[in-house]
């Protein structure tokens, strides 16, 4: 590593697995309630099944614990402490009938086992200023993300840009691998505003193909005004078009939206003063000015000469400036000070990249396949689904040109599973879910309906962003009236987003109805409203069912991330894991980056 510094101390293996053993023993008797199904509530009497309070009851200490989300010291009921911290279960689950009986108790616990209160996250800022000690960062401050990017995104790639670019400073490394890269978002930024060599791989040929139209619609239009004409010691001189073409030509406002996959429709060409209004380098402001004068002379070619035209090519995606080469200059001759800045824009052109490559990867993809000049490396991932980000710590901890990953994972309900369907014949050998020794000896499984309820938001219940309680109560009166009216207790086919598109529940039921291909004639509208008017006092059954999930969340998304730290800390050659709280919660639900370093060889 390129510098000296010693990152934050972490929990050992040991401590993580007295955590997870205490977090499983719960979970093995509240996971029941997370994968009860929204739509089977009434069918399948699940409140009565399952809870033994008053809905009223449940909603009010609910909504206040909820009220109370954040990190804050708490102490459950426990046996046990200086063990695994084992919750005392039987004043919260009746030991016959297994019913929640004590809410409070429930909520507690809940939190208890949150990612923030187990005491295994590592605070942010911490490991930023230990990565940051020795280093001065490289970074171009007129890059702003929040002029590319909705607010959600941007908040993503400023705060996750700022951590990979200070793990690579750390470890002396140029090249990053964005696995999932999407749209490309995190991966232009990094090579923007860090200088960083990125290559971004995704499954979807539609993302790659977006990225490299936007790399060509930029090469298109800005080499109108950075094609060299000569080069001396005094800086690098542009031959410019004539005015009516920079005018027609240069629609900078157009191309970054494109560049950054905006609706491209309805965008106005604007004048080449206006493309240069955002900047305030004083190199940038000279341009500017040498550009205004194109007007008097609208018929001459003009020269611009400045000090360092660097800046502005770096703004750039690299590739998309095409440089003049020396072949296409006819009868000029190069100073020995050209040469070596033709050599100086060459390599600050090879280091400062963002390549969008089409690949599905896989725990077992060879990386030399993807990227021929792969060398020391960090691997990230932003908001990566399901497999994909299991996948990356498996190629992270396999292949050894990979020194660092930073990984946020999402779409837990994506995993697979490899003791879901234990009975079930199956060929592939890498799963998911568990990857750790520990679970892996448990046979642990989680579940679809539960893994699905770990991406719910508690932060965001908490600021009053709820759950569509209504939306949810149609789904589940439909289900009642499917079984009794047509015979179905199953329905493989999903409803889709009809209640946004309805305008009452019988509107939505004749919809829904006829989307799942049942005649709806037979039903008149009394029989339909009967069953809403039976079920409207118990909405509130509906809601309260879905705060303990909300509750019950961040334990089932603590348990999947517990389960790849203590993975990448079963592993002989990692010097450094942890798990970081990178974003606001409220803002961007899955806000946790599993980080490693490798040790140095």
């Amino acid at each position: 590593m390129a510098a000296s510094c010693p990152l934050p101390v972490t929990q050992d293996l040991s401590t993580l697995y007295a955590k997870l053993q205490g977090l499983v023993r719960f979970l093995r008797e509240a996971l029941f309630i997370s994968n009860a199904h929204t739509v089977d509530f009434y069918t399948e009497s699940v409140w009565e099944q399952m809870i033994n309070l008053p809905p009223e009851i449940v909603l009010a200490v609910l909504r206040r614990s909820a009220a109370e989300a954040g990190p804050s010291e708490v102490r459950p009921l426990v046996e046990g402490e200086r063990g695994s911290g084992v919750t005392d279960l039987t004043k919260i689950f009746c030991e016959t009938s297994q019913k929640l009986m004590s809410i409070e108790a429930f909520a507690l616990t809940a939190k208890y086992y949150s990612v923030q209160n187990l005491g295994i996250c590592t605070p942010f800022e911490q490991l930023l200023v230990a990565l940051q000690a020795n280093q001065k960062q490289r970074t171009d401050k007129n890059v702003k993300p929040d002029e590319f990017m909705n607010t959600k995104k941007s908040h993503e790639v400023h705060a996750m840009s700022e951590l990979v670019s200070s793990i690579a400073d750390y470890c002396g490394i140029k090249q990053v691998i964005d696995v999932g890269s999407g749209k490309g978002y995190l991966s232009s930024f990094l090579s923007l505003k860090y200088g960083l060599k990125v290559y971004g791989i995704d499954s979807s040929n539609t993302n790659t193909h977006g990225a490299e139209e936007r790399n060509r619609k930029l090469k298109k239009h800005c080499k109108v005004y950075h094609t060299p004409s000569k080069l001396d010691v005094n800086g690098l001189e542009l031959k410019m078009a004539k005015e009516q073409t920079v005018r027609d030509d240069i629609k900078y406002k157009t191309d970054v939206d494109r560049m950054y996959n905006i609706n491209p429709k309805n965008q106005e060409k604007i004048s080449t003063s206006d493309f240069l209004s955002d900047f305030s380098d004083p190199i940038i402001s000279n341009i500017r000015k040498q550009m205004t004068s194109l007007h008097v002379h609208s018929h001459q070619e003009e020269s611009l000469h400045f000090e360092n035209a660097f800046s502005l090519v770096n703004f750039l995606p690299v590739n998309a400036v095409e440089t003049t080469s020396s072949s296409e200059i006819p009868n000029r001759k190069m100073s020995e000070a050209n040469k070596e800045r033709r050599k100086m824009t060459s390599k600050t052109s090879e280091s400062n990249i963002y390549s969008p490559l089409t690949y599905f990867i896989t725990a077992d993809s060879e990386l030399h396949d993807i990227i021929k000049d792969l060398e020391d490396c960090l691997m990230v991932g932003l908001h990566t689904c399901g497999d994909l980000s299991p996948n990356t710590l498996r190629i992270f901890t396999s292949k050894s040109e990979i020194k660092g990953i930073c990984s946020v994972g999402c779409c837990y309900h994506l995993l697979s599973e490899e003791f879901e369907n234990p009975l079930k014949e199956c060929t592939q050998e890498k799963w998911g879910f568990p990857m750790c020794h520990y679970l892996r000896e448990e046979r642990w499984c989680c579940g679809r309906n539960a893994r699905m309820s770990a991406c719910l938001a508690l932060e965001r219940v908490a600021v009053g962003q709820g759950l569509p309680t209504e939306s949810l109560f149609y789904r589940a009166v439909l289900q009642d009236i499917i079984k009794d009216c047509y015979g179905i207790t199953k329905c493989d086919r999903h409803v889709g987003k009809i209640y946004s598109k309805s305008s009452s529940f019988l509107d939505y039921v004749r919809k829904s109805l006829k989307k799942l291909g049942l005649d709806d004639s037979k039903l008149p509208e009394k029989i339909i409203m009967d069953y809403y008017e039976k079920y409207k006092p118990r909405m509130n059954e509906l809601e309260a069912f879905n705060m303990l999930k909300v509750v019950l969340a961040p334990c089932i998304e603590t348990l999947i991330l517990l389960d790849r730290l203590c993975y990448l800390k079963e592993q002989e050659d990692i010097a450094w894991s942890a798990i970081v709280k990178l974003f606001d919660p409220v803002k961007s639900p899955r806000c946790y980056a599993v980080i490693a370093l490798k040790k140095q060889q």
